[in-house]
């Protein structure tokens, strides 16, 4: 990893007149960092950034997003060669190790983590714990948590070999754990791991195999849900990837620290956007009613917003949402799905991609609208969308784990805060309260 000193930024108090000098350290691209480590101890001041925006929390080697241009990149690859040429778990190799596997430690890899797909025998029966109609995330919280009770061999973090351990046992069983909170939300019989099918295959099967007839695997669905996989694995220091990385700077172990990931990534303005895609073309109802919702996304005045356009980082396309756009089609082409809601989220992409408000403003369509159109398409219900999320972002937790487990310099995360309640007060007893 390049990281250069280039010089210093000044910070002038106007009330006293002092001033200090703070170092500013370079990345190997991107926006430079002032280095506050020492802020406190020189100025006796904290700095006040809610929400993180302006902060650099971590130094990592994994991903680089440019939102201005529209860039994601992984160790140093575009998301969109990877999504073309790869394959997720080739994407997995990557994250975790540094760099994409040559054809022996491909095979190594890949043999590795279709043979820990399986999970313990008893954690059939932990499901029936949960209720039938309990959401899926819900159970994933509960049972990912759990997998440490099963697996505390590999739990000790200070064990290069136990990290490496729980990193394949993860990326590996998170499908299983997925597909069975599916299968259990159906009243279905779970489906055990088939080591003949790709990741992506193997994931399909144990969502939509039923013992009664056999399950006849689409190149195309498996396709996208590879190309799924993969645009989801990781993406920066993301609200669920910080929490990630928060909860291990504690020394957790790593399967506590995925079911921290998990709940946060289960929040409607994190992991449960596309959900909201699918929920807003309820709502518009059908092509008829199109213009009067963009009417009312453009209005200031009005509280509704159209989900699945634009992004927080990217002020340009979203460059996942590319690949994907292509992968939507296919599918729905594919499977000949007639589907009202899924013409009018087609016809809703066509408007908003020639509209001049939503062109000027980079509004364009995101990779949770396409993903939620697709998910839909498979057949797959909205309380699913954020599980599918989870399973790939399972990687870059993992990833972005490991790598600060391995960083000498990490320590246990200790956000500060500007105090507003009130200053010292005497304690009075109850009976001279009034």
């Amino acid at each position: 990893m390049t990281q250069t000193n280039s010089g210093s930024f000044s910070l002038t108090n106007n009330r006293t007149g002092e001033s200090w000098d703070l170092p500013v350290i370079d990345g190997s691209v991107g926006p430079s960092v002032i280095d506050v480590r020492r802020l406190y101890g020189q100025t006796g001041h904290f700095t006040y950034d809610p929400g993180f925006t302006s902060t650099g929390s971590c130094e990592s080697g994994l991903t680089y997003i440019d939102g201005e241009t529209g860039v994601l990149l992984h160790r140093g690859y575009p998301i969109e060669d990877l999504a073309e040429h790869s394959h997720f778990l080739e994407v997995a190799y990557l994250l975790l190790y540094g760099d994409l596997p040559n054809r022996e430690q491909s095979d190594e890899f890949v043999n590795t983590i279709t043979y820990h797909t399986m999970v313990h025998e008893q954690i059939t029966t932990f499901f029936r714990g949960f209720r039938r109609d309990a959401h899926p995330m819900a159970i994933m919280c509960g049972v990912v948590g759990a997998l440490s009770a099963f697996y505390h061999d590999s739990t000790d973090i200070t064990d290069p070999h136990a990290r490496t351990v729980a990193s394949h046992r993860l990326v590996a069983k998170m499908p299983t754990i997925a597909a069975m909170a599916f299968k259990y939300s159906l009243g279905q019989p779970f489906n055990y791991p088939q080591n003949r099918l790709t990741y992506a295959e193997n994931f399909l099967h144990m969502l939509f195999a039923v013992p009664t007839q056999t399950y006849e695997m689409s190149p195309v669905l498996a396709r996208a849900m590879d190309r799924l996989l993969i645009l989801h694995a990781d993406h920066e220091q993301n609200a669920s990837t910080s929490t990630v990385r928060l909860a291990g700077s504690s020394g957790a172990n790593p399967f506590a620290c995925i079911a921290a990931g998990i709940a946060s990534l289960w929040g409607p303005a994190h992991g449960g956007a596309n959900e909201a895609v699918l929920n807003m073309l309820n709502e518009i109802g059908n092509r008829d009613r199109i213009g009067e919702f963009v009417k009312r996304a453009k209005d200031p005045d009005d509280p509704f917003r159209m989900m699945g356009f634009g992004h927080r980082v990217y002020k340009n396309h979203d460059p996942r949402a590319r690949v994907l756009m292509q992968s939507c089609h296919e599918v729905l082409e594919a499977l000949g799905v007639e589907d009202p809601l899924l013409d009018l989220a087609m016809e809703l992409e066509r408007i908003a991609l020639e509209d001049e408000y939503f062109v000027q403003r980079n509004l364009y369509p995101n990779v949770d609208f396409y993903s939620g159109i697709i998910l839909k398409a498979m057949g797959l219900p909205t309380s699913m969308f954020t599980v599918l999320f989870a399973v790939a972002r399972t990687t870059g937790w993992i990833a972005q784990w490991k790598e600060m487990t391995e960083d000498p310099t990490q320590k246990i995360g200790r956000p500060r805060q500007l105090y507003t309640g009130p200053d010292r007060r005497a304690f009075r007893p109850l009976a001279d309260r009034g």
